[in-house]
């Protein structure tokens, strides 16, 4: 396996303790050549975390942090593995400037980054962030009006996030783009979104878009299923678009965790900053 390009810190609040060295020297053991640390990208200012936790991304003021930990070890392992810092950025329909106004300030310091929709707005205008709990994604779909409606408006925001004016240093790939499925042996899907899925990757295709091809669903007692399926994935190696392999970890020990299950496909190194 070339590399694990979905990789969380300690910086997150709802992650473990392991510093940034940690998951470094676990992608050596396990004999990566590649490491994408994509920490949360802290929320827009103006907007109000809808976990009820409030802890899904880092404190805006551990980036600067972030960055130094995670280049002080591109410098000391630069011999043994290629390590790419960078964020996964939440697409908030309504929060673009904020959202770009972010990638302006810290994407030159960036190598590798994703573009993941987590939260979404209600027909009320409340927020929620869908793959919190069971009992959160229930409250969604009572809120926007039954599940049927709820993945629509998921679908309609993860097409809206490829086709976002989010600057030049806008991420290139997708993250989990069945994410909503992280509880679907609780909540069945209601409906086949098939054709929405087509037109998503169809979307990704046109505009140049890798895809995050993530393990982290095998895991979820509630999912069992690789973020997207299998049928997704081979649609997407159909329309030529690149299949990038993340664990989604949280913890060191969770590195590469899953990949053995991704080896019947083409998986590549992600696309990474060539101006900084």
């Amino acid at each position: 396996m070339i590399g694990d390009f979905h990789v969380h810190t300690h910086y997150c609040q709802h992650g473990s303790a392991d510093n940034m060295e940690a998951y470094v020297l676990q992608a050596l053991a396990k004999g990566l050549t590649h490491l994408s640390f994509t920490e949360h990208a802290p929320l827009p200012e103006s907007f109000s975390d809808p976990a009820p936790q409030k802890d899904s991304t880092m404190d805006r003021d551990k980036v600067e942090a972030y960055l130094k930990e995670g280049q002080a070890l591109q410098k000391q392992y630069a011999q043994d593995l290629q390590i790419n810092i960078g964020f996964e950025v939440d697409y908030i329909q309504g929060y673009e400037h904020a959202t770009k106004q972010f990638l302006d300030m810290y994407g030159a310091e960036t190598d590798d980054s994703i573009l993941s929709v987590h939260m979404l707005q209600a027909p009320d205008k409340s927020f929620f962030c869908i793959d919190f709990s069971e009992e959160e994604f229930g409250r969604a779909a009572k809120a926007f009006g039954g599940l049927t409606l709820l993945y629509k408006a998921y679908y309609d925001s993860l097409q809206a996030s490829v086709e976002a004016e989010l600057g030049r240093f806008k991420p290139k790939r997708i993250g989990h783009i069945t994410l909503i499925q992280k509880f679907q042996l609780a909540f069945p899907q209601p409906a086949d979104f098939w054709p929405e899925q087509r037109q998503l990757l169809a979307l990704m295709k046109k505009n140049g878009y890798e895809l995050d091809v993530n393990t982290a669903g095998l895991y979820k007692p509630l999912c069992k299923e690789i973020y997207p399926s299998a049928q997704l994935i081979q649609h997407a190696v159909a329309l030529g678009i690149p299949l990038v392999p993340g664990s989604d970890s949280h913890a060191a020990a969770g590195i590469g965790k899953g990949f053995e299950k991704l080896q019947a496909f083409p998986l590549r190194v992600p696309q990474t900053q060539i101006s900084k």
